[in-house]
């Protein structure tokens, strides 16, 4: 995967060139696209992202390069994925059985709004620790839609040299104060994957007083069941302490950095799937430390 759509839009107005972008706003039931998936299309048809392929992507392309000619400035559009709903208006005929309301924009470059500090189209990876594992997953986690941000003490393991396509990285004087120079929220996917327990520890405790969409830390139960006991004595809760994905990673055998990046991005899309439109709003409010 090669650089995020946001950064391939913010280059599309630096360097004049007007074009749509077709968004995910809305689904219901089985869509092939979450929520806030998107599709750019510059002239010409050149088009960068997916909304979810098949016959809705055919469709919302031939939408955007109406509105390259059109050039009107919004419009939104309900699609019933069933083919048992043929006939029916923005039924196309697809299996998934569900519902998926795509809205397009049309961006001026030369007035293009608020569009950069509204757009958002990927969700954001912060991987704390920037060893061998983390060189693994970075680019899965961009290959499934997510912005990447690499935090580490050492300046050697957090450079863009080592990590050129990530969206940011960051070197904090020590895991104490990782989180000094980041900005994090309900949508944010936390991976602690640190050199040692002392850091695992140090970033797991600020990290639950964060709000986040995912929380995971790298070691054995025994490790992390130790870990945890120290929590709990410093009055992290049952609850707080049950968001943890510890061991991180679905338990498909992995044993390399490789095969344990592939299982890290498999929980994380699997938690993804699973989020509301509610979770975005109320993630923020839980279970924060006080």
């Amino acid at each position: 995967m090669g650089e995020p759509i946001s950064y391939i839009a913010r280059k599309y107005i630096e360097e004049g060139y007007d074009f749509v972008v077709a968004r995910v706003v809305g689904t219901k039931g089985s869509a092939p696209r979450h929520r806030d998936a998107c599709l750019l299309m510059r002239d010409g048809g050149h088009t960068v992202g997916t909304v979810g392929g098949g016959l809705l992507e055919a469709e919302t392309e031939k939408l955007c390069r109406q509105m390259l000619q059109t050039k009107e400035k919004s419009m939104t559009y309900e699609f019933i994925l069933d083919e048992k709903q043929k006939g029916k208006d923005g039924a196309l005929e697809m299996g998934c059985g569900g519902d998926a309301t795509i809205q397009i924009d049309y961006i001026s470059a030369a007035d293009p709004g608020n569009f950069i500090e509204e757009f958002k189209e990927m969700d954001r990876a912060f991987i704390f620790g920037g060893g061998h594992v983390a060189k693994a997953l970075e680019p899965v986690l961009r290959h499934i839609d997510f912005e990447t941000v690499i935090v580490d003490d050492r300046e050697e393991y957090a450079n863009p040299d080592r990590f050129p396509q990530a969206e940011q990285t960051v070197v904090c004087s020590d895991f104490d104060h990782c989180f000094d120079d980041i900005e994090v929220d309900q949508d944010s996917y936390l991976i602690i994957v640190t050199r040692g327990h002392r850091g695992d520890l140090t970033v797991l405790r600020q990290a639950l007083r964060k709000p986040f969409a995912y929380l995971g830390m790298i070691g054995s139960r025994r490790k992390n069941n130790l870990l945890f006991d120290q929590l709990r004595e410093e009055g992290f809760t049952e609850e707080e302490l049950s968001r943890v994905h510890a061991p991180i990673g679905l338990e498909i055998g992995s044993e390399t950095p490789e095969e344990i990046g592939i299982s890290i991005a498999a929980e994380i899309i699997q938690v993804r799937s699973q989020r509301t439109p509610e979770d975005q709003k109320t993630d923020s409010k839980a279970l924060l430390h006080a």
